[in-house]
Formats: structure tokens, sequence, C-alpha cells
């Protein structure tokens, strides 16, 4: 999550210093809980008696379960967006296939040590729960935006090496769909290119979800790092990159 500038946190009052940390305990209780019992399985009064506090008293502080819940949202997409960032930041601007390798093996690596905020984010919906989309859209958009900005920064610099396949024609409500999501974000990248995109985005994500949640099962890949590394260099060559 993003956190106060120093100048910000002197101007804060001491009771708005003590609140702050008291929500921070709380989210932090909340990500023991989830790993515990799971996002269905969460419960605020059991977080308030961890916290050594009764339930009305963390109610001041945290409204709901679903108040909880988003809080843990924002909280691990922005971890995960940090982590993300440190490792793209890390290499070259002009490196557009390490910076995609960096940014996949940095979510892999976050997932594989936080399976249960991955699964928060990226699983089954919790039963009862509608994430705010104006609380979580721009925390929860950060990995795939920073993807396509990859993709299209290698666009613009000429760097994209493959062309889609004469036989692979992008349909025109997909071509609707895709130029809108060009003008959103302002990228440059052709629809047949963002397509391809599209498909790394989802083969990233669908291939972590598969180790985390064990969809291989426990004996199929003995070589699970080298598996990740072979899908990542399969999408470079897809993208072009």
């Amino acid at each position: 999550m993003d956190h106060p500038s120093s100048a910000a946190a002197k101007k804060s009052t001491p009771r708005e210093r003590a609140r702050a940390r008291t929500v921070a305990d709380i989210i932090r209780l909340g990500r023991e809980h989830l790993a515990l019992h799971g996002a269905a399985g969460l419960s605020l009064r059991a977080v308030a008696r961890d916290l050594g506090v009764v339930s009305s008293a963390v109610y001041r502080y945290v409204e709901s379960r679903d108040e909880l819940l988003t809080l843990l949202l924002i909280d691990a997409y922005g971890e995960l967006g940090d982590e993300v960032d440190a490792a793209v930041d890390a290499l070259p601007e002009d490196d557009y296939r390490g910076r995609f390798l960096a940014l996949g093996r940095a979510v892999r690596q976050w997932a594989l040590r936080e399976p249960a905020r991955y699964a928060l984010l990226f699983g089954s919906p919790v039963p009862g729960y509608q994430a705010p989309s104006e609380r979580t859209t721009e925390p929860g958009t950060r990995v795939i935006y920073r993807m396509v900005g990859i993709f299209d920064a290698a666009y613009r610099a000429g760097a994209l090496t493959a062309e889609a396949a004469p036989a692979v024609v992008v349909p025109p409500a997909l071509a609707a769909d895709l130029a809108a999501i060009r003008g959103e974000l302002g990228v440059a990248v052709p629809e047949p290119e963002l397509a391809k995109g599209v498909l790394a985005w989802t083969s990233v994500f669908g291939a972590v979800s598969f180790e985390v949640f064990g969809q291989y099962g426990p004996d199929t890949f003995a070589a699970r790092d080298e598996l990740f590394e072979h899908q990542l260099e399969v999408l470079c060559g897809i993208v072009g990159l």
C-alpha cells in the first residue's frame, strides 16, 4: 500500500497516527487469518480477539468483513505491484525482453511466497463479496498496465520482431475492444500485437495459478522453475521480444 510521505506524517495528529497503526495491525492480522482460514473464513471478530480488543472496538476502524477484504485486496495488489515495479525498474529501459521476463518472475515469486493473498486476488470469488471497483481497479491493474507499457515501448522502438500470422485475423468485435483499450491506455501498439499481449498476460497468470493452486498435480513437473522459464521464453517468441 502507499505510505504517506514523511512530511505528511509530521502533519498528522497523534490520534491519526494511532489510528493508522491500528488499521495496519488489523491488516497484518487479516493477512494471518487469510492464510489460515481463507477469504471465505475471514472473521473480523476473530481479528479483534487477536488484536486484544472487543469486536465493537475494531468496528470503529474497519466497519465490516467486506471492508477488511477490500483493505487486504488493496494491500496485496500494492505489494505485488511494488515488487513487479522494482524488478522491472532494475533493468535498462530498452531491455524490453528482460523487463518482461523480470515481470513474470516477480509475479511468480510473490505468488509462491503469498499463496493465500494470490488466491484472494486471482482465485475464486469470495461468496457474498463484491470488490468496490472505485477502490480496487487502479491497484488491481498495475501489473497488466506495466506489461502493456513494456510491449508498447518495444513497439515504438521498433523492437517487436514477430508479426501476426496472416491466417490469424482479429475479428471486428474484438478489434473494437482492443481499439478501446488502446485509446484508454494511450498506446501505439496495433490491435493484432495488443491481442498477443493479452495472450501473454493471461498465460503468465494462468501458469502461475496452475502452480499456486496445484493444478499440475504433485508429480507431473519436478522442474517447476525450468517450466516457468520455458513458458516465458515461448511468450517472448509470441509477442516478438
